[in-house]
């Protein structure tokens, strides 16, 4: 074979091998690439997936990033998270990686983590305020899961800030009945006080006051003696077909001129929690407060508490009723009286009913 023969077929051979090499070492790379992007550890159907918390402080660079994330055990290569840095660069030039807190597991792929950090989803936590809680149950609760000081909420939520929400009642000594009673998410990075009571007030801006404005034009309450009068009604009612009752028998006694007389506005004034076997005492009743609506006619000076949806409306849609009274029973439910009389003989019979179970005896049915 001539010289020019061999190099042609040397020449011919290595085209010939050009396609096998680049498919094999496409194939490589694939395969790298496949291996350094999915998730460490995969995740189990039994088992609760692993979760790390990572801090990435502002400032913190991109190889950096890559390097903690490898060394917490969350990526398999820090090569392969700059990469993926670059292609994201590609695709959203303005963007960057945002600093904070992340919740990050070991089950999630390189992409899916690089795209949380980019996008800037940080760690939430949650919190839930029930019905019929006070700002100073609320603060309690907040206290006790580690968010801040009880003192710190009650300090933010005696600030009204009509800047942002203009809305609020003006001479407002504080926030009560305001705090919209809701489930919250929070980044953990920004739970703060001021924080909380803002994100309550916006949920109460969203949820609550829609519920007045349509109804606006058939109550006689004003928008701040609606919030009072509901919150009343969450703290009175348990079962909710009676909340249109219990809203109806006051706003009756309000039309005739009589006194509210309701147990909940004697607590809150005195900071104090009656139960079934310690009611409030005849001293406590005739303690003299603003909010003694036994004492004090009209509506307490604020409200008593956050009320629920359901209140906010059974107070704008009472039901008509010629109920004056009711008392409540030991499950939940009241009994309602037209007369005093009746009432005195409602609140005697329970009473005498509790004192018999307690005694061992057999309770007599009550009969509403």
């Amino acid at each position: 074979m001539t010289k020019t023969a061999r190099r042609f077929g040397n020449w011919l051979y290595a085209w010939l091998l050009l396609p096998a090499a680049l498919v094999v070492g496409g194939w490589q790379g694939w395969a790298w690439w496949s291996w350094v992007s999915a998730p460490v550890m995969m995740s189990s159907a039994t088992d609760q997936p692993p979760e790390i918390e990572i801090e990435v402080s502002p400032g913190t660079g991109s190889q950096q990033i890559g390097n903690d994330l490898q060394t917490a055990g969350v990526i398999r290569s820090s090569t392969a998270w700059r990469i993926w840095y670059q292609i994201l660069r590609l695709q959203d030039k303005q963007g960057e990686f945002k600093s904070g807190t992340y919740t990050l597991s070991p089950t999630e792929s390189l992409p899916a983590i690089a795209k949380k950090i980019w996008q800037g989803s940080v760690a939430q936590t949650s919190y839930t305020i029930p019905e019929g809680w006070s700002r100073k149950q609320m603060a309690e609760y907040l206290e006790a899961q580690g968010f801040f000081p009880a003192s710190e909420f009650m300090q933010a939520s005696s600030q009204i800030p009509r800047d942002k929400f203009p809305w609020l009642p003006e001479g407002l000594p504080h926030l009560e009945g305001f705090l919209y009673p809701d489930t919250y998410q929070l980044s953990k990075d920004g739970v703060t006080a001021e924080k909380v009571v803002e994100q309550m007030l916006a949920q109460f801006q969203a949820l609550a006051i829609p519920v007045y404005e349509a109804k606006k034009g058939q109550t006689q309450l004003s928008f701040s003696d609606w919030v009072k009068l509901s919150s009343i009604v969450e703290k009175e009612a348990v079962i909710p077909p009676e909340r249109p009752i219990i809203a109806g028998v006051f706003i009756e006694r309000l039309r005739r001129g009589m006194n509210l007389e309701t147990d909940p506005t004697v607590e809150y004034g005195l900071g104090i929690r009656q139960t079934a076997d310690q009611p409030l005492t005849l001293t406590q009743v005739r303690t003299p407060n603003p909010y003694n609506t036994y004492m004090n006619p009209g509506l307490p000076p604020t409200a008593i508490a956050s009320p629920g949806i359901a209140s906010l409306k059974a107070t704008l849609d009472p039901q008509k009723t010629d109920y004056l009274f009711f008392v409540a029973r030991y499950d939940g439910s009241h009994v309602f009286s037209k007369t005093y009389e009746e009432h005195d003989n409602a609140a005697t019979a329970i009473r005498q009913q509790r004192d018999g179970a307690k005694d061992g005896a057999k309770p007599t049915p009550n009969k509403s």
